[in-house]
């Protein structure tokens, strides 16, 4: 049995875990205050950004011929480019194990159909995961998931993703992200970045804004030379979105993990200093006999 000494000793280190998970969660709170205005400012520009391009889209989409590259498919797919985003940091849940596990059966999928994946990872825990197991990585970005980053970050990869495409490296880019739907829930969505998809664009866009039909966008000049200026951006634009819904889901799992750490520390804490009172009693019980026992003995 522990002596009291022992269980002290619990209680003093439950309690500074305590401390410690509390800063923690309120650090997670505040950084997730800033990266949430960021994701919810950014957002509507994006689902616009994306209905006004698959308006533009769908006029040239008859003619393939004359069609941007960025806007035709392969005819067959033997490689596809992953961007995998995770964080640098754990104590964070099941954040980057969800995110993982989704890739692996994204993997094991286009295994299936003799594709060939190629990963990019933006964060360190997916880095080094699909690094042990010996899966092909392209490149790697540390330190951006989770801290301050800009628009130059997306930018960057999307000029490697759409230069790869174009010279034919690959056949079709993907992104897994993790899109924040609530404080409480945090999905991992994969989402195609090459070819880009009008009709995938429109669907989107009505989801969205809860409307019934794509509005028909006057434009100058021509359609086709807008298009060719703004396909790449639009490439841009879902990265950048999806680093922020990353980020912003990321600071939202390390706060619920550390307020259920901090929570489970309090119990913890109740349940030794229950055990210390106990050990207590029983060692005062013990002197008290020793001493009635002793009595007894000089009275004989």
């Amino acid at each position: 049995m522990a002596t009291l000494k022992d269980i002290q000793r619990k209680i003093g280190a439950v309690k500074k875990t305590q401390k410690i998970t509390k800063a923690m969660n309120m650090v997670a709170a505040s950084r997730l205050r800033g990266a949430q205005q960021k994701m919810e400012a950014f957002r509507p520009y994006a689902n616009k950004f994306a209905e006004v391009l698959g308006s533009l889209a769908e006029r040239i989409e008859a003619d393939e011929e004359h069609a941007p590259p960025l806007l035709v498919p392969r005819t067959e797919v033997k490689t596809i480019d992953l961007v995998l985003m995770t964080s640098d940091r754990g104590l964070c849940g099941s954040f980057n194990t969800n995110l993982i596990a989704h890739a692996e059966r994204f993997l094991k999928e286009k295994a299936d159909q003799g594709i060939e994946v190629r990963l990019i990872c933006m964060g360190r825990k997916g880095r080094d995961y699909f690094r042990r197991r010996k899966y092909k990585i392209l490149s790697e970005h540390i330190g951006i998931v989770g801290a301050k980053f800009g628009f130059n970050i997306a930018v960057n990869v999307g000029r490697s993703l759409i230069d790869g495409f174009l010279s034919g490296e690959f056949d079709e880019a993907h992104m897994l992200f993790s899109e924040f739907v609530s404080m409480a829930r945090q999905a991992p969505t994969v989402k195609q970045l090459l070819p880009i998809t009008s009709v995938e664009k429109a669907e989107e866009a009505q989801k969205a804004e809860d409307v019934g039909y794509i509005a028909e966008h006057i434009c100058e000049p021509p359609a086709e030379e807008l298009m060719a200026e703004m396909l790449p951006k639009q490439v841009y634009v879902q990265i950048f979105r999806g680093l922020l819904e990353t980020s912003t889901s990321e600071h939202a799992a390390r706060m619920q993990a550390m307020d259920n750490a901090t929570n489970n520390c309090k119990e913890m804490i109740t349940s030794l200093t229950l055990v210390y009172n106990k050990a207590r009693q029983a060692a005062i019980t013990a002197e008290l006999m020793d001493i009635v026992g002793g009595a007894e003995a000089l009275k004989g």
